[in-house]
Formats: structure tokens, C-alpha cells, sequence
């Protein structure tokens, strides 16, 4: 299995020009941790996470230092803390240097991507711009639906587009892309489902979708995320 057959297509992002209140709504209305940041040609350009807003002055969560500290500590040390507590825009912010894998990275490289780098998230990149994205819960997803050693990664890769696709169109499917995994020609759901209803529409949907052999339902009841299906922000 390869980044192409996990990742999230359409993803919600951020551009160097929003302030650090705008991704903080983001990723509490998204339930998210970390949000790509990208300029007007979807080129990345970087990356926020919720570890980079811990220590702000808004909270009163900035971190505070001796007198004798700061003497020791060196001034470019200082202010680089300074701007991390006050700056506004992203642009101030964010992580520069992000860690990227292509389309066809396997789900292996990824994980040692994210072991060594200790990292939950890693985008996904093609020529530069964004393209997708596959975080530590995909990987587990693939796990739990046994599809870990796949006999035919090209069969189950087409099953997912053509049932992305049909479920795009769907105003009431509001599931993750990355909710859907095919392993051996088998749909796995997993995710939050609002209805009894909306959890029988995506099996027929996936029922109908041409190389279907089965559907294993894994969704919970409960409150659905903010925004329609594949927010993109």
C-alpha cells in the first residue's frame, strides 16, 4: 500500500496571511491537529500545528525565564521565543522545513518518516504543490482492516476512487476520505456516522461500486464533524 491508496485528497489549509486566531478556529471547528499551510498555487509552504500555538501571550502561556536565565540565554534564542508568543500571522509561525513524501511513498517509509521524525502527519507532495495528506490514524485504519499486505494495490486503488467519486456527489455523506479504506476489494468504513441511514446509504453505495466484494462496517453513531465532506479551506 502506498500514500496514494490512505491519504486525505482534500484537505482543510491555510495560507501564510491568516492570523493565529483563523487556524486556531480551524482546527477546533475541524478536529485537527496540524494544518498544511500553502500559497495561492497550492504550493506548500509550510505547516502549524497545535504545538505551535501552546505558548502564546493571548493565554498567558508564554514562557517565562529568570533574570539569570536570560542572561545566559542568547538574544536570537529569546526573540525567536518572542515571535513565537506574539507574532499574529501564520506567515511568523509556521514550520518552514516540513517533511514531505510523494504519492507513491510506501505505508512503511511513512511510518519510519514518522518514527524518526516523530511526527503525527506527514503531506503528501507533487511537484511541489499539496496533493494530500496521511496522518498516524490512517496507518492504524489500514491496520485495523487487515490490508496491510494487499495481493492487488492497483484493484482496490481503483475501488476507492470510483467510490470517492460517487460519494462526492452525495450531499449527505459527510465521512472523511480517509474514513474509507479498500483492502482486497473489501470497503471498510470507519468514522462518525450521523444516522442509521446515512451508515446504510454508504454500504449501498459501496455495494454498487464495480469491483465491490464486501463491506465491513466499522462507523460509530455521533455528532458529525463541522463542514460538508472534504472540507478545503
Amino acid at each position: 500500500m502506498r500514500a496514494i491508496d490512505v491519504m486525505a485528497r482534500d484537505i482543510v489549509t491555510a495560507t501564510p496571511e491568516m492570523t493565529v486566531q483563523d487556524v486556531a478556529k480551524l482546527m477546533i471547528n475541524h478536529r485537527i491537529s496540524g494544518i498544511p499551510i500553502v500559497d495561492g498555487d497550492r504550493q506548500l509552504v509550510g505547516l502549524v500545528t497545535e504545538g505551535d500555538l501552546l505558548r502564546r501571550s493571548e493565554t498567558g502561556t508564554e514562557r517565562q525565564h529568570s533574570r539569570w536565565s536570560e542572561w545566559f540565554s542568547p538574544n536570537s534564542r529569546l526573540a525567536a521565543e518572542y515571535i513565537k508568543s506574539h507574532a499574529r500571522r501564520l506567515a511568523d509561525i509556521m514550520a518552514r522545513d516540513v517533511v514531505t513524501v510523494s504519492e507513491l511513498a510506501t505505508l512503511g517509509e511513512i511510518a519510519d518518516l514518522m518514527e524518526k521524525m516523530r511526527i503525527k502527519r506527514v503531506p503528501v507532495v507533487h511537484d511541489g504543490k499539496l496533493v494530500g495528506i496521511v496522518s498516524r490514524a490512517d496507518l492504524l485504519r489500514v491496520l485495523a482492516s487487515g490490508g496491510a499486505n494487499l495481493p492487488d494495490d492497483e484493484g482496490d486503488r481503483s475501488i476507492r476512487s470510483r467510490l470517492l467519486a460517487e460519494l462526492r456527489k452525495q450531499k449527505w455523506a459527510n465521512s472523511s476520505e480517509s474514513d474509507v479504506v479498500v483492502s482486497d476489494g473489501v470497503v471498510h468504513f470507519w468514522g462518525v456516522v450521523g444516522s442509521d441511514e446515512e451508515r446504510k446509504a454508504l454500504r449501498i453505495a459501496a455495494e454498487n461500486t464495480f469491483g465491490v466484494c464486501g463491506v465491513e462496517d466499522h462507523t460509530i453513531s455521533g455528532p458529525l464533524r463541522p463542514g460538508p465532506l472534504f472540507p478545503v479551506i
